[in-house]
C-alpha cells in the first residue's frame, strides 16, 4: 500500500492463509484449543516464554483481546493444514504513525516446531505488514536465553538491533533480557525471496 497510513486499518482483524498454515483472528472460544496446543510439550515450563497453562488459557485470550481493543495488538490463532489450532502469534507494539510494528508472542505446539509451518506463518505476516499495511519496519523480539528462536529469526534475514536489558519481569521472579531484531521495508524483497526458497525446499528458519 502506498500513500497515507490509515491507523485504524492496522488494528483490524484479518485472515491470512497459505497451503501450509492459516492465521485467523483470536476469539474467546479459542481458549480451550490453545490450552491443548500449549500442553503439547508443556510449553509454559520454558521460563523465558509467555505460554499459558491450559488452566490460564482463557485469561491469556482475554489479555490479548484487551490489547487488541487498545490498538496495541492484533492477535491470531495458528492452524495447521487440517484446521487444528497449534499455537498463537500476534502483531503488537503497533505504531501506525511511524509505520512500524512487531511480530511477537509466537508459540507453537511441540509437534509443529521447526517445521515449514513457522516459515509460512512468518511469510504471511511479513507480506501483509509490508505489502498491505505499508510498514516501514517490522520488529521481532525474543529472550536472550532462547537460542533457538534467535537463530531462527536471524535465518529469516532479520538484523539484530540490540539487547534490552532487564526488559521484562518474569513470572517466577527476575527479569528477561530481550534481543531486538528488525527487517526494513528496503530489505523485504530479499527476505521474501529467502522465505520463498525455504518454502519451496520445505525448510524452516
Amino acid at each position: 500500500m502506498l500513500g497515507a497510513i490509515d491507523p485504524t486499518w492496522w488494528v483490524q482483524p484479518v485472515m491470512l492463509a497459505s497451503p501450509q498454515v492459516s492465521l485467523s483472528p483470536l476469539l474467546p472460544e479459542h481458549a480451550e484449543a490453545l490450552g491443548r496446543a500449549a500442553g503439547d510439550g508443556e510449553l509454559w515450563r520454558l521460563f523465558y516464554t509467555s505460554v499459558p497453562t491450559p488452566e490460564r488459557a482463557a485469561d491469556y485470550v482475554m489479555q490479548a483481546l484487551q490489547q487488541q481493543g487498545s490498538g496495541w495488538a492484533v492477535p491470531f490463532v495458528v492452524r495447521d493444514p487440517s484446521g487444528e489450532i497449534v499455537g498463537s502469534t500476534r502483531y503488537c507494539n503497533i505504531d501506525a504513525a511511524n509505520k512500524r510494528l512487531e511480530i511477537g508472542w509466537t508459540w507453537y505446539a511441540q509437534r509443529v516446531q521447526r517445521t515449514v509451518l513457522n516459515t509460512a506463518a512468518k511469510s504471511l505476516l511479513l507480506a501483509h505488514a509490508f505489502e498491505r499495511l505499508g510498514a516501514g519496519v517490522v520488529e521481532l523480539r525474543t529472550s536472550t536465553m532462547n537460542q533457538r528462536s534467535r537463530a531462527a529469526i536471524a535465518r529469516l534475514g532479520a538484523k539484530q538491533d540490540g539487547i534490552l536489558r532487564n526488559h521484562m519481569k518474569l513470572p517466577g521472579g527476575g527479569y528477561r533480557d530481550t534481543v531486538v531484531f528488525s527487517i526494513l521495508e528496503s530489505e523485504w524483497p530479499a527476505v521474501k525471496r529467502n522465505l520463498q526458497f525455504l518454502l519451496e525446499t520445505g525448510a524452516s528458519p
